[in-house]
C-alpha cells in the first residue's frame, strides 16, 4: 500500500495544513512561500497550497525530494560526488528569504534511509550539504523570515515506529500520532494553538524575569551546569521574526528554549533517549564538558558517528541551545520514539550541539555575528538536538549571586 492510499484522516490532514499556514507560518497576504517536502507527502503539500492561496499567498513553490533518487547517488555516483552539494539552490533560497519569502518544510523521510551506506560517504555528503546550505540556514537560524516545520507519515518512517503492524496500519497509526502531537484533533485547531502558545508564553515570561545566570541539571548520570549567554532571551511557541511576522517554527512544539554561553558549560550528562542521525541510531550518549567544550564522549551504539559529528567544526563540541520540556508533555506520554527530532525533542528537556539562534538574545535582530559571539553565542554548521530530560531530572536556576530557584522537580515545572 502506498502512502497515497493509506487510511489517513483527510479532515485532520486538512486541519494540519491549515494550522501550518495560519499558525506555523502566519502567512501574510502577498507573501511568497517556498515549500520543501518528500514526494510522498504530496497530499499534504496540495492542501497546504490551497490554504496558502486562500490566505493570499503570492506564489507557492514546492521542491520535492525522493528517497530513491538519494539512494541512486550512493549506488551509482562517482566518489567525488560526495564532496559536492547544490550551492546554487541554497544561494537562491537565501535570495528568496531576503525578498521576504516564507519557508515551510514537511518532514517524513525514512530516518534510516542511509543506515546501510558507507558512513564515510554519508559524512562527506552531509558536510558538503551543511556548508552549501549556510546562506539559507543563516536566514532561518537568525529568524529573518517566518518559517515552519510540520510532518507527514511516510511509509518507511511509520514502519520504523510501529514495526509490528502491517504497512497501512502503521501509516494510519503514525498519522494519528502526528495529528495528536500537532494538536489538530479538535475542530478549532487554530484556537487550540492560540491557547497553547499563551501557556508557553507564560513560561518564557517567568524565565526571562528571573534572569538566571545558569541552569543546573541533576539526575542519574547527569550533573551539568549550563551557563546562559549574556542578554539571553527565552522563547517558545509563537515567536516574532525579523520581518515582523509572529510564527510557530515547529509544529508540534512543547519547548521553551534559549542560548547557552558556549564557554560556560561544565560537568557531565547522559542522554535519556536515542538520537537518530542520518541513518544511525546513537544510543546512551554520555559526554563531559570543560569550559564549554565536550572533552569526553561515548555511546553504546553509533559512537563512531557521534565522534564524526563532534569533529564537524570548531563549534560542534559546544552548545547552541538549551530547552525545557516537561515529562508530562503529550509526546512524552505517548511513549513513542519517533526517530525524528521534530517530535522527540518535544518529549524531553534537551540540548543542541552547534549553531545558536541569534533571536534568543535581547535585541538579537540587531546584533552582528561578532556581537553574538561576544555574548556567548555559538557558531557552527550543525545544530543537533538530543534529549537529556526524564521524570528523574531536577533543574535549578542559578542567579548571578549563586542563589538557586527550583525550576523542575522530577521532570515537571515547579
Amino acid at each position: 500500500m502506498s502512502t497515497e492510499t493509506a487510511p489517513i484522516d483527510p479532515v485532520k490532514l486538512d486541519r494540519l495544513a491549515e494550522v501550518a499556514v495560519k499558525v506555523g507560518l502566519n502567512l501574510q497576504e502577498g507573501q511568497d512561500l517556498l515549500l520543501t517536502a518528500p514526494i510522498a507527502a504530496a497530499p499534504l503539500v496540495r492542501r497546504i497550497a490551497v490554504h496558502a492561496y486562500e490566505a493570499g499567498a503570492g506564489v507557492v513553490t514546492p521542491l520535492l525530494s525522493d528517497d530513491q533518487v538519494t539512494l541512486a547517488r550512493f549506488a551509482h555516483a562517482r566518489d567525488e560526488s560526495f564532496d559536492r552539494a547544490a550551492g546554487w539552490l541554497y544561494e537562491g533560497m537565501a535570495q528568496a528569504f531576503d525578498a521576504n519569502t516564507a519557508r515551510l518544510g514537511v518532514v517524513g523521510d525514512n530516518p534510516m534511509l542511509l543506515s546501510n551506506e558507507d558512513p564515510e560517504r554519508v559524512s562527506r555528503a552531509s558536510k558538503a550539504q551543511s556548508e552549501a546550505y549556510k546562506p539559507a540556514r543563516e536566514r532561518i537560524t537568525g529568524f529573518d523570515i517566518n518559517w515552519n516545520l510540520v510532518a507527514w507519515p511516510g511509509t518507511e518512517w511509520a514502519q520504523l515506529v510501529f514495526p509490528d503492524l502491517p504497512e497501512g496500519a502503521a501509516v494510519a497509526k503514525l498519522a494519528d500520532a502526528i495529528f495528536a502531537a500537532s494538536r489538530v484533533e479538535d475542530a478549532d485547531a487554530v484556537a487550540n494553538w492560540q491557547a497553547h502558545n499563551a501557556r508557553l508564553r507564560a513560561r518564557t515570561d517567568w524565565l526571562n524575569a528571573q534572569r538566571f545566570a545558569a541552569l543546573h541539571f541533576t539526575g542519574p548520570g547527569t550533573d551539568l551546569r549550563v551557563g546562559l549567554a549574556d542578554g539571553h532571551e527565552w522563547m517558545g511557541g509563537a515567536s516574532l521574526a525579523k520581518n515582523g511576522v509572529v510564527c510557530n517554527p515547529n509544529i508540534p512544539s512543547e519547548e521553551v528554549f534559549t542560548t547557552p554561553d558556549a564557554a560556560r558549560v561544565e560537568g557531565h550528562v547522559r542522554a535519556t533517549k536515542p538520537l537518530s542521525y542520518q541513518g544511525t541510531l546513537i544510543e546512551d550518549i554520555a559526554v563531559r564538558f570543560e569550559s564549554g567544550q565536550i572533552v569526553e564522549a561515548s555511546a553504546s551504539r553509533g559512537e563512531a558517528v557521534l565522534h564524526k559529528v563532534l569533529d564537524s567544526d570548531e563549534g560542534a563540541r559546544r552548545l547552541g541551545e538549551v530547552a525545557l520540556v516537561p515529562h508530562s508533555s503529550p509526546i512524552s506520554q505517548s511513549g513513542l520514539l519517533f526517530y525524528n527530532t521534530l517530535f522527540d525533542e518535544n518529549a524531553a528537556c534537551h540540548i543542541a550541539l552547534g549553531q545558536c539562534y541569534s533571536k534568543c538574545f535581547e535585541g538579537g535582530d540587531t546584533l552582528s555575528r561578532e556581537e553574538i559571539a561576544a555574548r556567548g553565542g555559538n557558531e557552527s554548521m550543525i545544530h543537533i538536538d538530543w534529549m537529556i530530560g526524564s521524570a528523574e531530572i531536577d533543574i535549578d536556576g542559578v542567579a548571578g549571586d549563586g542563589s538557586r530557584v527550583p525550576v523542575f522537580r522530577k521532570g515537571e515545572w515547579v
